[in-house]
């Protein structure tokens, strides 16, 4: 074994490395997003900014360390916790938190109008000691300081000081359970954790030889890194010579009639990821897409719909959110049915410490775990019930919050789709389901500023959590330090996002930035929030029958993938199937799985591991051209040059 593998973890430069790194995606990712309009680089459960950091910093820098003195080179583990760090803070940086945090916290405020009716519907039951006050506060978070004035810093600090610890307290929480079930579905059931084949690849130390890593020679993966690096070249010089032909990577099929479409999207890292999917997951995904597009045409052609306003997230309309959420549900149920002996384990580690269960391997004992996960969740509700949320209604939100959390990380790591938004979200569902006089009108304005970390939720932390906790098994001896790594990102992505978004909204007006997050997300929270006002329901019958339906499918699902061999579908798919992303991707994963079922039939297991470089190829490539064009475009001054998630 290298002698360098020997080596513990230095843990001062690995965490300040991670935290300077970490400091710099999220200005990187908010940068791109807001100023220069780039691709997005921290928006996706496997983020491209902080892959392409890391790529320059194992290729690049690591072989420049070596190239001076060995010694200087990092282990592989130690790079492993600073992709930790970058992958945590990537998962809050934009879409996780901050580029909604501020501009919600202010927006009602600043949108309220005649017309809308804000102001006499939203604004009187909002606890003021959660927003900032001052009508230039406000006005220059959107519009832009005058020349000379100072941002209002002051202005700031009492919000946040409310929102900080329930926002640390969240985030413990999500990292408590994701260290609760880490060895039922990494040792028990063994996932596949596709999203970390590449971190992993790029680190290894086995049959090194030189100053670069192994997987940094493969000719096969410089061959896959060739082709989506070089359509990004092509399309991102396509924004500054329009002379230069643009490489089209989507189109769309109409089908029955025009009532749907069918997206044909070629995305290079969905495919390379989706490599690494079990067969029958990733056909149960990409089947159960086009069925769910089908479905959704038929209805339409049927006049088949439902009048319930359930809001912009999630699958596409109501009956499907309600079909998704009740799949949803039963899979998270029958997961933590099958932990039940390594939970009750858990527990009796946490509270009466037996001696039989060993918890060591862990980031933090099962007694931190569970104890002060359990004492964070009564605070996270006593705050909703103190923002205006009644308790009941607070209890169940915050689990039903948990659910979806929980429902998605574990297709994430089973399914390894890094593209992806839970069917439905906690604060339409609770509406739906018990109605708005349960909630009240104070509760319904707290449910709209739940908007911040609970509906677009494209990446959160603990679906980062994780995948981090899978790539802890190269860290050998105690990995505790990775506790304390992920809580540091956790900070600098919480109170460093929130710094970098104040400083561009003052220089440059919010209103300039990402309109979406400034403008678009504001208005579906709170228009949503004012629609259930003037039109009071109670719980939804359609509603709750569809969540039974859905239950009822899952179960059925999951009892033919359980009893009988030959069946071909994987039940997982049926909980995301008519979310819009995997309408976006269901090409990509298609392409991955008939090319893989290809390799195995004709190659065998040989032939499949051969060929893995290749398609982290297809991952890196792509990441790395965002980057590239990122670090060009902000040199340059060029806006709108977006060739990640147009």
């Amino acid at each position: 074994m290298d002698d360098l593998e020997k080596r513990d973890i230095r843990p001062c430069r690995t965490l300040l490395l991670g935290a300077g790194l970490s400091a710099l995606v999220v200005y990187m990712a908010q940068y791109s997003c807001n100023i220069i309009h780039g691709s997005y680089l921290a928006i996706d459960h496997m983020p491209a900014g902080g892959i392409f950091l890391f790529f320059m910093l194992t290729f690049v820098f690591m072989a420049v360390l070596r190239a001076i003195k060995r010694v200087l080179d990092f282990t592989g583990a130690e790079l492993v916790v600073v992709y930790i760090m970058l992958l945590v803070v990537s998962s809050i940086a934009t879409m996780g938190l901050g580029t909604q945090f501020i501009p919600i916290l202010a927006g009602p405020h600043y949108y309220a109008s005649p017309e809308n009716r804000w102001g006499e519907m939203i604004l009187p039951h909002i606890n003021e000691s959660y927003v900032p006050r001052g009508a230039y506060v406000l006005r220059w978070l959107f519009e832009g300081r005058p020349r000379g004035a100072l941002i209002p810093w002051s202005a700031w600090v009492p919000p946040f000081a409310v929102w900080f610890p329930f926002l640390f307290a969240l985030y413990f929480v999500m990292v408590a359970i994701t260290v609760v079930l880490r060895k039922q579905w990494m040792e028990t059931e063994r996932l596949a954790y596709p999203l970390c084949q590449l971190p992993l690849a790029m680190v290894s130390e086995e049959n090194r030889e030189g100053v670069l890593r192994p997987f940094f020679k493969s000719k096969l993966m410089w061959a896959g890194f060739a082709l989506p690096f070089l359509v990004g070249l092509i399309n991102g010089l396509h924004e500054y010579h329009h002379l230069i032909p643009e490489v089209p990577l989507v189109t769309s099929l109409g089908i029955l009639r025009g009532a749907a479409r069918l997206q044909i999207r070629l995305s290079f890292p969905v495919v390379g990821l989706a490599y690494f999917i079990n067969l029958k997951v990733a056909l149960g995904l990409w089947i159960f897409n086009v069925l769910s597009t089908l479905t959704q045409g038929t209805f339409l052609m049927l006049g088949i719909y439902s009048t319930e306003n359930m809001g912009s997230y999630g699958a596409a309309r109501p009956i499907f959110k309600h079909l998704g959420m009740g799949a949803i549900t039963v899979y998270v149920f029958y997961f933590l049915w099958t932990a039940r002996t390594h939970l009750k384990n858990v527990f009796r580690k946490a509270f009466l410490n037996a001696s039989d269960v060993d918890d060591s391997g862990e980031i933090m004992s099962y007694r931190t775990a569970v104890i002060g996960g359990i004492l964070c969740f009564i605070y996270m509700v006593f705050w909703l019930y103190r923002s205006g949320l009644p308790l009941v209604p607070a209890v169940l939100f915050m689990l039903l919050a948990l659910l979806i959390f929980v429902g998605i990380t574990r297709v994430v790591v089973e399914a390894g789709v890094p593209t992806l938004i839970a069917p439905s979200i906690a604060p339409s569902q609770l509406i739906s389901s018990i109605g708005t006089p349960a909630i009240g009108t104070a509760g319904l304005v707290t449910l709209g500023f739940t908007y911040i970390w609970a509906a677009d939720i494209r990446t959160f932390c603990m679906s980062a959590s994780a995948n981090s906790l899978k790539l802890t098994e190269i860290i050998k001896g105690s990995k505790r330090i990775v506790f304390w790594a992920m809580a540091i990102a956790i900070v600098i992505g919480v109170v460093g996002s929130s710094f970098v978004v104040l400083n561009m909204a003052y220089d440059n007006g919010g209103a300039n930035m990402n309109n979406w997050y400034f403008n678009g997300n504001i208005r579906v929270a709170f228009q949503y929030v004012v629609n259930k006002m003037r039109t009071p329901e109670g719980p939804n019958p359609i509603g709750w029958l569809c969540k039974g339906v859905g239950a009822v499918i899952m179960v059925l699902l999951m009892i033919a993938h359980r009893r009988f061999v030959w069946w071909p579908l994987h039940p997982i798919g049926f909980t995301i199937g008519a979310v819009g992303w995997i309408s976006a991707l269901w090409f990509s994963i298609f392409l991955a799985w008939l090319i893989k079922s290809c390799i195995l039939g004709f190659g065998g297991m040989n032939l499949y591991n051969k060929s893995r470089n290749f398609f982290l190829g297809l991952v890196l490539g792509q990441y790395t051209a965002a980057g590239m064009w990122f670090v060009i475009d902000a040199i340059t001054g060029m806006e709108g040059n977006r060739i990640f998630w147009i």
